[in-house]
């Protein structure tokens, strides 16, 4: 009997083989037993059942598909979106470009490189897939783009690129300047540097001189650049090799710039007293409307002089000007010039404006250099190592040029530059000579000058008289 059909077991259980054997014996007889009727009915409730989930199914999802659809519409809506250029023969839609835009912008992602030791970037382009000739355009966009000729190893670049095309590019430069770079419409690149302003403070201080100025001045919380900017103000009147005495001091009132809170790196001298040897030099800044800046003493006068004294940084005097014995001709002789003894390949410095009357080997003086300055002036300087390529006969140079480099060329038992000062073709002592001033400030800017001078020069009175108080309690102490 268990292969009997059980109308009783539940439908996807049953055996059907039996009961499709007994339906053929059935059919045959020509009548259809009623159980055959009842499993035709569950069969046909099986299959609607089917279809009714399939089609809520389908509705269902249907459902989703529109609201996701509605969702991006409204996502769309509140997006800057650009249709792309029209391109002829184009049949897309205006509704597909703009769904192929809007797929491209989800795509898109910002990616980092860090600037390694000898990259560069053509070498960086390539590492986040970008093509020589993307860079050929950014390079020839706009003359900012030459600061990604300079990268330092450690900085970022920032790269916004969509389907191997640049969008956007940041570049930072340093803690004030940024560059970008930025795709526009006709497919073209923008760049543009931004620049922070650095908040500036004024600042001053003060301080006495035991054994040197750059002690002293380290003391008192100068930096190395300020130091030598308060000599290079002053070194036209005080020789600080040679002057400097005990109880010698200085006051500054210089800027101090700073970034978010944080000092950057200070500023320029704005005021600046130095006294030496009993004497009291004062100085000011003044920038003129054209942008120019100088330092003049309070009534005007340029701190400049129409020379440098002492044309390279040496190490001591080693003959002065005057009668000595020469030391390779063994007998008294007249030294028409001053000694700077100093490492071998120093820098030679024109001590003014000019131009050269002689380049090259001069007897006894070796590898020489002649500058004549005007019509009253002249310098000559001798036993160079090397003369600096370019120098030649008739060539005009500045104050402070490189011309040469400390040797021991011609007559001479060690390196060091003989230099001599000549007034209307006489032989002057370079360190006791009175050197002429530079011009004055112009008369058209005098009267700003003064005014703008007189608070300056106000709190340099004050601070003269605490840096005295300071002074008198260093000798007390």
């Amino acid at each position: 009997m268990s292969n009997q059909f059980n109308p009783n077991k539940p439908i996807m259980g049953r055996d059907y083989k039996p009961s499709m054997e007994l339906g053929m014996r059935v059919q045959k007889k020509g009548s259809l037993p009623a159980h055959w009727i009842g499993l035709a009915a569950s069969v046909v409730l099986v299959t609607s059942i089917f279809f009714l989930v399939t089609d809520n199914a389908k509705a269902t999802r249907t459902n989703v598909l529109e609201d996701s659809n509605q969702v991006s519409n409204l996502q769309r809506t509140n997006t800057e979106v650009t249709l792309p250029l029209a391109i002829p023969g184009n049949s897309i839609s205006s509704s597909a470009k703009a769904d192929r835009q809007y797929s491209s912008k989800q795509s898109t992602a910002w990616q980092t490189a860090s600037v390694k030791n000898g990259a560069n970037m053509a070498l960086i382009f390539a590492r986040v897939g970008l093509s020589p000739q993307e860079l050929y355009r950014v390079m020839t966009a706009d003359k900012d783009a030459s600061a990604l000729k300079r990268l330092m190893p450690g900085q970022k670049l920032k790269f916004q690129i969509d389907d191997g095309n640049l969008q956007q590019l940041v570049y930072k430069i340093d803690a004030l300047n940024t560059l970008h770079v930025n795709r526009t419409q006709d497919e073209s690149f923008a760049v543009s540097t931004n620049t922070r302003k650095m908040e500036t403070r004024v600042t001053n201080t003060t301080g006495v001189i035991h054994s040197s100025l750059f002690l002293a001045a380290q003391k008192a919380g100068l930096s190395d650049n300020l130091i030598m900017e308060l000599a290079g103000i002053f070194g036209w009147d005080v020789d600080f090799a040679l002057d400097i005495r005990g109880g010698d001091s200085f006051t500054l009132v210089y800027e101090e710039l700073f970034l978010d809170g944080k000092k950057q790196r200070d500023g320029n001298i704005i005021a600046a007293e130095f006294n030496n040897r009993g004497k009291t030099y004062r100085a000011l800044r003044y920038t003129d409307t054209k942008g120019i800046s100088d330092y003049f003493s309070p009534d005007g006068k340029s701190m400049r002089k129409a020379f440098i004294r002492t044309p390279v940084d040496f190490t001591r005097i080693s003959s002065r000007f005057g009668k000595r014995r020469h030391p390779t001709l063994n007998r008294m002789k007249n030294h028409h010039g001053v000694d700077y003894a100093a490492p071998r390949g120093t820098p030679i410095k024109a001590a003014g404006d000019g131009k050269l009357t002689f380049v090259g080997r001069k007897g006894g003086y070796g590898k020489t250099v002649m500058i004549q300055h005007g019509g009253k002036y002249g310098t000559l300087y001798a036993h160079m190592s090397r003369i600096k390529p370019g120098m030649r006969r008739g060539k005009k140079v500045r104050q402070g040029q490189t011309i040469g480099y400390v040797g021991s060329t011609g007559r001479s038992t060690g390196p060091h530059l003989h230099y001599e000062f000549r007034v209307n073709g006489v032989h002057r002592n370079p360190l006791r000579v009175r050197l002429p001033d530079a011009a004055p400030i112009r008369a058209k800017y005098k009267t700003d000058f003064l005014n703008k001078s007189r608070g300056l020069v106000a709190l340099l009175d004050v601070l003269q008289r605490t840096n005295t108080t300071l002074a008198l309690n260093d000798k007390i102490n």
